[in-house]
């Protein structure tokens, strides 16, 4: 069964800090100092946002540059409520929970990750390999208990939030998603096909993996990052827990991988690259599953 381990708060608050409003996490800096600032401080200019400072000391006549929108660190359009995404895929979880209780374990047989296996003499054979691909996606929004949810719910608001801010609604998105697929190809791929699996975690590890990307990229210090993620894959390889490895280490590699493209990216090629690499890793998935079912089929 695929579980989320280990606190991972103090990542989430190495994320920048507006230097006028410090308690507004942003992550927008200025284009001429490089300071972090929030909405309420971005003067947009014609390539970036500049700090109130900058405007007043540059532009000679007080008055801001030509206007453009406000964008995130990694080019995605600021919004109102930079936690919008990670609060719906939360709300998303809970709610499938909430249907797992009301009606029992048929609903996680019908939609966990299971590669080719038969629940009993006289039932039809499942899984991915029999073409039933949905559980690849299926799987990421399922959990096998009040624990395995509340650690999972806690570590995508904790590390979610944040880099939801830092990337923007449609590259958080596209993050998560990639690396949660790639989490379920990867289990896919190397766990015994009667193997039942389920939970957020490889997506999470995604997270988890952009979110070191991010901080590496601000000059922060990476060793309680570091120290988290050995606890993390400690914790993930006891034999004892029963955890789906395979998800968290698909999940963490697509992460940074697409977490790498997201925050280096050229400027002038930005989306072309960003959205290229989550194609590349979708590629990736989409071979892995084919060779698997060709070998269970």
């Amino acid at each position: 069964m695929d579980h989320a381990e280990g606190s991972t708060q103090d990542a989430a608050h190495r994320v920048p800090v507006c230097y006028r409003h410090p308690d507004r996490e942003t992550g927008v800096r200025c284009t001429r100092c490089e300071r972090p600032i929030c909405p309420e401080c971005m003067v947009s200019a014609s390539v970036g946002f500049q700090c109130p400072e900058c405007v007043r000391g540059g532009s000679g006549t007080g008055h801001p540059p030509t206007a453009s929108r406000p964008r995130t660190f990694a080019g995605g359009p600021v919004t109102a409520d930079p936690r919008l995404l990670t609060k719906v895929l939360i709300g998303i979880n809970l709610a499938v929970f909430l249907a797992q209780l009301a009606v029992g374990n048929s609903l996680a047989d019908r939609f966990e990750l299971i590669g080719r296996a038969q629940f009993s003499p006289f039932s039809p054979v499942e899984g991915v390999a029999e073409g039933q691909y949905y559980r690849l996606l299926t799987s990421m929004f399922l959990h096998g208990g009040y624990a395995h949810i509340l650690f999972n719910m806690l570590s995508l608001w904790w590390i979610g939030g944040p880099l939801e801010a830092a990337l923007g609604r449609a590259r958080y998105l596209a993050l998560y998603f990639v690396s949660g697929l790639a989490g379920s190809a990867l289990t896919y791929l190397i766990a015994d096909p009667t193997q039942q699996s389920l939970g957020a975690s490889g997506a999470i590890f995604g997270l988890f993996g952009a979110t070191g990307v991010l901080m590496r990229r601000l000059n922060y210090d990476l060793r309680p990052l570091v120290a988290l993620l050995v606890i993390n894959l400690i914790i993930t390889f006891t034999p004892a827990m029963h955890i789906a490895w395979e998800a968290h280490i698909g999940g963490l590699v697509a992460g940074v991988a697409v977490g790498f493209a997201m925050i280096h990216a050229p400027r002038e090629r930005r989306s072309l690259v960003q959205y290229g690499a989550c194609a590349v890793v979708l590629a990736v998935v989409v071979v892995l599953t084919l060779v698997r079912t060709a070998q269970l089929t």
